[in-house]
């Protein structure tokens, strides 16, 4: 099935007007601006209340032979008013089944940034240049690796340009984008196809899932997105409060909870982790639940106290759940870009990482980094985040994703092919 074929009866589908009105742009726009600036005043509306009392921690210097990974996006305590964001509570709407067309239209919105800055450098790239030569390819080459796209991506995906061109003796620039696409595409689903979905376990059996991830990252905001997900698909979810180290994690999460009607199974700031899995564990089987999403510290300064609280949560896990915890979600920050990587590798090097939860890539102008994680560290993206609403959090498509980088000159494209 060609890509433009794949683009009309997956991506694109035959979408209503209502729907083309219920995702236009200037809709999703002002969505984001009403929650990103909303005001106590609205807050107190909300009758959540939620008290955070920030404490200063200090950790023991780590010593001579430990080493000390810098990341500047890390904060061990975030502010008391992300907590309180957490407290605006959306009016609830009946559940309904997103059309394919909807779904492909989150992505091309979330990827915006990253489309304006990128995709018209291409079009310009491809303004300037009529045929397709060794110039073409290496201006190409430099406008990927600006959008973070990675270098061996890049050049893996240089490679298959050039075969593509001299195979099909491709001389000038039109439907350059298409063969980029496609090529992208194909990168990044090579040898994968069974990795995508969350790991469920069947015949109602509990699914762990625990969640790992520096603070500041969106880490416990895609927790409770998550969950809203799986109870929308009929699912039991029990959630963990198991950061016991950020001053307001544990009252962040319980909002979460209330928000979206998980029990939150919790101990007192300080508490052992471990134990609080151990509580929540119990609490979910005699519950019959059908998920239990575990929260985690996402302290990095000392990689040796991070490697031991991780492993001892892991050991408790699969103790009273053989095989546990199912899936193991690294939540990064699209917005920092390459450090992200840094973060994955180290969460790797120190967990059994299964899948990333990419958040905030409607925040970054280099959404390459998804390519780059997938390629360089050969673990899935899962899901990702799109916007700020509660169902911008979706389950990551290669396809969709490459179709909102280039939205418009794939759209242009798709036209003229059927012309």
């Amino acid at each position: 099935m060609s890509f433009f074929k794949r683009l009309k009866d997956k991506l694109i589908g035959n979408p209503t007007e209502e729907e083309k009105v219920e995702t236009t742009g200037d809709e999703q726009s002002a969505d984001l601006q009403l929650e990103d600036t909303a005001e106590p005043a609205l807050l107190e509306t909300t009758n959540v209340e939620v008290k955070v009392e920030v404490e200063e921690k200090v950790e023991e210097s780590p010593s001579e032979d430990i080493t000390v990974i810098e990341t500047p996006d890390i904060a061990e305590e975030e502010k008391p008013e992300e907590v309180l964001e957490m407290a605006v509570v959306e009016q609830e709407v009946p559940e309904k089944k997103p059309s394919a067309w909807s779904i492909t239209q989150k992505f091309k919105a979330g990827l915006e940034k990253t489309r304006n800055s990128f995709t018209s450098k291409v079009n310009d790239l491809v303004a300037r240049y009529r045929k397709v030569d060794e110039d073409f390819f290496e201006e190409l080459e430099d406008l990927l690796l600006q959008a973070d796209v990675g270098f061996e991506t890049v050049m893996e995906l240089m490679d298959k340009l050039r075969y593509e061109v001299q195979r099909k003796n491709i001389k000038d620039t039109n439907g350059i984008q298409t063969i980029i696409s496609e090529k992208l595409v194909e990168i990044y689903e090579q040898g994968e196809e069974d990795l995508i979905d969350l790991n469920m376990q069947p015949n109602g059996e509990l699914t762990v899932i625990l969640f790992v991830g520096v603070n500041g990252v969106g880490k416990t905001t895609t927790i409770g997105k998550l969950a809203r997900r799986l109870k929308s698909e009929g699912k039991t979810v029990v959630l963990a409060a198991g950061d016991t180290f950020r001053a307001g994690a544990i009252d962040q999460l319980q909002v979460w909870g209330d928000r979206v009607g998980c029990e939150v199974i919790k101990q007192s700031e300080g508490s052992d982790p471990a134990a609080v899995m151990y509580d929540a564990i119990r609490a979910a089987k005699n519950r019959k639940a059908d998920v239990l999403i575990c929260d985690t510290a996402g302290r990095l300064q000392n990689k040796v106290n991070l490697m031991n609280e991780l492993e001892k949560v892991h050991r408790v896990i699969s103790r009273e759940i053989p095989n546990a915890p199912h899936e193991v979600l690294l939540a990064l920050d699209a917005t920092t870009g390459q450090n992200a990587l840094v973060q994955a590798q180290t969460f790797k090097e120190v967990t059994n990482v299964t899948g990333i939860v990419l958040t905030k890539l409607d925040g970054t102008a280099k959404g390459g980094i998804v390519l780059a994680i997938r390629n360089k560290l050969h673990i899935p993206v899962k899901f990702v985040g799109l916007g700020e609403k509660m169902d911008d959090l979706q389950p990551f498509d290669a396809e969709r994703y490459v179709y909102g980088l280039f939205a418009e000159g794939l759209d242009k494209e798709l036209q003229n092919s059927e012309d």
